[in-house]
């Protein structure tokens, strides 16, 4: 099984062999080269922690927290929490970082260590070589006996996080009230089981909760794509609900079942949200190269521009940093509002969700119809140790160098009728493959053409 040490952290399977897996060594030399770094940098010697309800989470939280006091760095610990609630915590403690203990959407054998600086946002690329780099040379220092950190626990952070929420101008959750919307939320058991309803009902929402035991047994796959969420649609429809909601087990990604059971589609969750702002406050808008077009054809119809960024939240953030963006995400249900912080937040999503339905009195569905329909097929080749993942990309690149290219983030072509957009994931051991086009049949050619031409090269090396 795998571990991936990358510039953002490290992610891995529990159980195996020391640096082939997410090992206890592995988790306390990690720890240590973060921990270390920070105080090398002379930030406060105060660490925030959190996680999400995975088996393995209070052993690898556990090791982390006593890691980083071996350090001589305090250590607040939120236990069970979300992912953006970590990033607000940090600069609400004037921590000097924070570690996020989650593998995200990964299945339940995983785990991962996300690394946050002292804004509460995820790293750099030169902060995670630097880390990388420590690791390898191994030369830490801990701290003697009468100097080990503190340890504290803190379970108010979510309410914070709430309040924060309502405190934004364009959410309005006394408008919100009126509606007495039924929600069925698939909290995937894990920390949306803790972080979802309170949000909800403080809107005044009757609450239904599928898979809410936060034990980290997930009842399914549980990244939020539409293959994995037809208990949700089924319970929309038998409940007679206004809404479903997903989320994956760290609480920063989100997607909605409109009230007919069908999807409202993982890309349109960010869409929906910029359209909201963007008609109260003028501005641009940012997402990553994978993302749909209907963000930017939302933002032109509001005057403003739109960019594209690489791959990945800390890209978009100094993408969105870079052009002054009101709004921005990633076209898996990300959403990331800087007035609150600049990190994805399904909680934030869903109040600015639930705010602009209230006010344009629409069904779901009829929301979701009043925007452009692209279509993006979602694909993947599993990564082999004998598959050159540089070497297919210039290949691909000279087959289709008369089209619009793109090599930012691995390797996106721009069609007349689409886009491909190919590149190797942060996360996983794969090639990520999306099409998209205004046509679902086209889309799927597209990745079947795309597909068959990557076969073709890996055949003929």
């Amino acid at each position: 099984m795998p571990l991936i040490k990358s510039i953002s952290g490290i992610r891995g399977t529990i159980g195996g062999s020391i640096g082939d897996n997410l090992t206890p060594q592995d988790i306390v030399e990690c720890t240590g080269a973060f921990g270390y770094r920070m105080l090398l940098l002379g930030r406060n010697p105060k660490v925030i922690i959190g996680r999400d309800a995975r088996i393995s989470g209070e052993m690898v939280s556990s090791l982390v927290a006593h890691t980083l006091r071996g350090l001589g760095i305090d250590v607040i610990d939120l236990g069970l929490s979300t992912t953006p609630t970590v990033e607000m915590a940090v600069p609400a403690e004037d921590a000097g970082a924070g570690i996020i203990i989650t593998a995200s959407h990964n299945p339940k054998e995983w785990n991962a260590l996300k690394f946050l600086n002292e804004k509460g946002e995820f790293i750099s690329g030169d902060d995670g070589r630097e880390i990388l780099d420590l690791i390898e040379k191994g030369n830490i220092e801990y701290a003697p006996v009468d100097k080990l950190g503190t340890y504290t626990t803190d379970d108010t952070y979510i309410q914070k996080h709430i309040d924060a929420i309502f405190a934004l101008d364009l959410v309005d959750p006394e408008l919100v009230k009126p509606k007495k919307y039924k929600v069925v939320v698939d909290a995937v058991n894990s920390t949306g089981s803790i972080a979802l309803p309170p949000l909800l009902e403080q809107m005044g929402c009757e609450v239904v909760v599928l898979n809410g035991e936060a034990n980290g047994h997930f009842a399914h796959n549980p990244e939020p794509l539409p293959a994995h969420l037809t208990q949700l649609s089924q319970a929309v429809i038998s409940e007679k609900a206004d809404l479903g909601i997903a989320v994956d087990p760290d609480v920063d990604r989100l997607a909605f079942v409109c009230e007919d059971g069908e999807m409202f589609g993982e890309e349109y969750t960010l869409v929906t949200v910029a359209d909201y702002i963007l008609q109260h406050k003028k501005g641009n808008t940012v997402s990553n190269l994978s993302s749909t077009r209907a963000l930017s054809d939302v933002t032109r119809k509001h005057g403003g521009e739109y960019a594209a960024s690489a791959v990945g939240e800390v890209n978009v953030v100094n993408m969105m940093k870079a052009t002054n963006a009101v709004i921005g995400g990633e076209g898996n249900g990300g959403i990331i509002v800087p007035e609150l912080h600049y990190g994805r937040d399904a909680l934030v999503g869903i109040a600015l969700f639930l705010t602009y339905l209230a006010k344009c009195g629409k069904t779901v569905s009829r929301l979701r119809s009043t925007y452009p329909s692209y279509y993006i097929s979602k694909n993947k080749i599993q990564l082999t140790p004998n598959i050159d993942v540089d070497d297919l990309l210039v290949k691909l690149e000279k087959k289709y160098g008369h089209e619009k290219i793109n090599t930012v983030d691995g390797l996106k072509i721009d069609l007349a009728d689409g886009w491909i957009h190919l590149r190797k994931s942060n996360t996983e051991p794969i090639i990520r493959i999306y099409t998209e086009s205004a046509s679902h049949v086209i889309s799927e050619n597209l990745a079947s053409k795309i597909q068959a031409d990557v076969n073709e090269i890996l055949k003929n090396k």
